[in-house]
């Protein structure tokens, strides 16, 4: 039996993709000036990782609201929908509310943006058998850890992702 994801389950995804964003900066700061695009904008860059851990920061102090019914879907969701999937879904419903994009009253708590999430999800056909049964460690598969925000494959930023990862 697979056991339901939980709030804390959920804070740690948002803490480690907050990290992953930190280091992301910290990876890029080191890099030469040299390898980046002529057009790569530092200040806008660095301000979307900015926007992007602000939202994750709301999200963060909500994470106790998340009822437990969306929970259990999240917990499907982990265990039979494919994570790349998930994690292409919810990297754009992150750049929409970090954005500015979604109404802020339509996502301003990790409930909400995890029950957006789940409707969006609601038309996806690509599913997994469901004999895999760790929810936590396949959620933590939606996101990527290294160029969380998909920022190098910019072709205005010109540097290539660490460890040449692609999600």
């Amino acid at each position: 039996m697979t056991k339901t994801l939980a709030p804390d389950d959920i804070r740690d995804l948002l803490n480690r993709f907050a990290s992953a964003i930190m280091r992301d900066q910290v990876y890029v700061d080191a890099l030469p000036r040299k390898i980046f695009h002529l057009q790569y904008d530092d200040d806008m860059w660095r301000g979307w990782r900015l926007a992007n851990l602000a939202y994750l920061n709301t999200l963060l102090t909500t994470v106790n609201t998340i009822p437990r019914t969306t929970l259990k879907k999240l917990t499907r969701i982990a265990v039979t929908k494919d994570p790349a999937v998930v994690g292409q879904i919810a990297i754009e419903l992150f750049a929409d509310c970090a954005s500015g994009s979604a109404p802020r009253e339509d996502v301003e708590t990790a409930a909400l943006f995890f029950d957006r999430l789940i409707h969006e999800l609601g038309g996806s056909s690509t599913t997994i058998p469901s004999n895999r049964k760790n929810a936590r460690a396949l959620m933590f598969r939606w996101l990527a850890f290294t160029d969380p925000l998909r920022i190098s494959r910019d072709p205005e930023c010109g540097y290539d992702n660490p460890r040449g990862l692609t999600s």
